[in-house]
């Protein structure tokens, strides 16, 4: 029996998106949509892709799909991500926290914030 992971991701890691493949390739499994608590912030880095920060002060929730991975191919995903990106720890709105894809502060700098949009699927259907 394999060990798996839960994953949270904010971004093109989603179902459809440019960088769905780099979880499905590896075996990984679709498992729910979710929102993150009201204290993240979400940038557009280049409209390439988003980074999504924690804050201390509430500000909105961002919508999330929930990944199940094999432990084995964590590592993989998260090479490929783009540089900047990290896994973290992130608060669901139920409080229940699980591993997540993060942005690091300076990646942030100078970019469009799109918080107010609640995620990037809504920012890139605008």
């Amino acid at each position: 029996m394999s060990l798996t992971t839960l994953l949270a991701v904010n971004g093109t890691l989603m179902r459809g998106l440019e960088l769905n493949p780099n979880l499905t390739n590896v075996g990984g499994k679709f498992i729910r949509e979710e929102k993150t608590d009201k204290h993240y912030r979400l940038w557009s880095i280049n409209d390439v892709h988003p980074a999504m920060i924690r804050t201390t002060e509430e500000s909105n929730s961002v919508d999330l799909e929930v990944w199940e991975l094999p432990m084995e191919a964590f590592a993989t995903v998260l090479s490929n991500e783009p540089a900047g990106l990290a896994i973290g720890k992130i608060k669901l709105a139920d409080g229940t926290e699980m591993l997540g894809v993060l942005g690091e502060p300076w990646l942030v700098e100078g970019q469009h914030e799109i918080t107010g949009t609640g995620g990037w699927r809504n920012y890139i259907k605008a």
